[in-house]
């Protein structure tokens, strides 16, 4: 069976890769590092005019109908070019589970701003300590008559700056693992909302703090059931997980080609260094991984538009190869570059930052490995015995 992309999704892809050349191609992300967001929020509008944005978005609410597949070309090029924003956490994350879980009133109220690109979605899950499991969900939701009462905090939330809306994982009711964990739209310009930056190593996404004091959310903003928070999240993080190992393909491409690119036109001793097979022989390496990275992504997307029984494993399988490949191979990239791939003037260390951003983004390596070996029936957690 063939998964690579069909040809209108491939011309698609071309429309979007001169779009993103002709903007300078790393220009947007250089200038946010600088604290300018104006070159991005041009890249933005005009990716909503080619349609990026309405991809995934159902035709009822101003979108195309289509499905993760058709994603790709997208997410692909937007690795390739390192773009900042919110455009994955809102077309792979907030729309599916709009699409998915949302009611009326909230599919009316989002999905078309997302579409026509005015409206954005970040992910508030982190709080102290840092754990992605039930159990590091402490932020209170107190449910009273029509409304869940917020406080508490969360760190660690991308691109917060740029958030129009949070979707926020709250404890609203007291019960053991996933129980009582509910997901909760907030309005950035809530008055008791205090939103603060915080640093990161990848200078191309911007981190945030959110401090709830009493804010008040109608109970008609809670997505999904209530109590029932976790198993909506973590169906939407399936389609995460599939397009960002799109993204990553799509950086490691881009790493790939600098690699060979700057092996043909440095010399030593009088030839290329792309000769030497020391040089040969990784960037080959690099090829490789780029490949299957490439392999695991476009099937793991298959499996998840197909609804094919293996979906699970598929994508956690794709998110671990991707971001162990992409951490991988851009640190070759800096080897081969040799001594001037650490500096800022490269795009090289642009790469190795964000593959180390994503090596745990919304989620940690040992946990996809136990989700891939869950869903092919390797491992039983009620069976594991935990030390006393």
């Amino acid at each position: 069976m063939d998964f690579s992309l069909n040809q209108e999704q491939e011309m698609f892809r071309g429309y979007v890769r001169k779009y993103l050349d002709d903007a300078g191609q790393t220009k947007a992300a250089r200038d946010f590092i600088k604290g300018d967001t104006e070159s991005l929020l041009a890249l933005q509008r005009g990716m909503a005019e080619l349609g990026c944005t309405s991809i995934n978005i159902s035709e009822e609410y101003e979108g195309m109908g289509l499905g993760p597949l058709d994603l790709i070309p997208v997410l692909e090029e937007s690795g390739r070019s390192l773009v900042p924003g919110l455009y994955l956490e809102t077309s792979a994350l907030a729309v599916p589970l709009l699409e998915k879980f949302g009611t009326e009133e909230q599919k009316e109220n989002y999905l078309p701003n997302i579409a026509n690109g005015t409206q954005s979605f970040s992910l508030a899950w982190l709080e102290r300590g840092g754990s992605y499991g039930p159990s590091g969900i402490n932020l209170s939701g107190k449910v009273e008559n029509d409304q869940v009462i917020l406080n508490g905090v969360k760190s660690l939330v991308p691109d917060a700056e740029l958030a129009d809306h949070f979707i926020v994982t709250v404890r609203t009711d007291i019960g053991k693992g996933t129980e009582g964990i509910s997901l909760v739209i907030v309005n950035r310009t809530d008055p008791n909302l205090t939103i603060q930056n915080q640093k990161n190593m990848d200078e191309t996404r911007s981190l945030g703090k959110l401090t709830f004091s009493n804010v008040k959310i109608p109970r008609n903003q809670i997505l999904g059931t209530l109590h029932k928070g976790w198993d909506v999240l973590q169906e939407g993080l399936l389609t995460f997980n599939a397009s960002l190992s799109a993204v990553i393909v799509g950086a490691m491409e881009k790493v790939v080609e600098m690699a060979t690119e700057y092996a043909k036109i440095r010399e030593q001793f009088g030839q290329p260094i792309g000769r030497f097979q020391a040089i040969k022989h990784r960037i080959v390496d690099m090829k490789t991984d780029l490949e299957t990275a490439r392999s695991l992504a476009y099937y793991a997307n298959w499996a998840l538009e197909s609804h094919a029984s293996d979906r699970v494993q598929a994508i956690a399988c794709a998110r671990i190869f991707a971001t162990d490949a992409f951490t991988r191979i851009s640190a070759d990239n800096i080897q081969i570059h040799g001594g001037i791939g650490f500096t800022e003037e490269m795009d090289c260390q642009l790469f190795v930052k964000r593959a180390r951003f994503y090596e745990n983004y919304l989620g940690r390596t040992d946990q996809f490995y136990k989700q891939a070996a869950t869903a092919l029936g390797w491992y039983d957690e009620s069976a594991v015995i935990m030390p006393v």
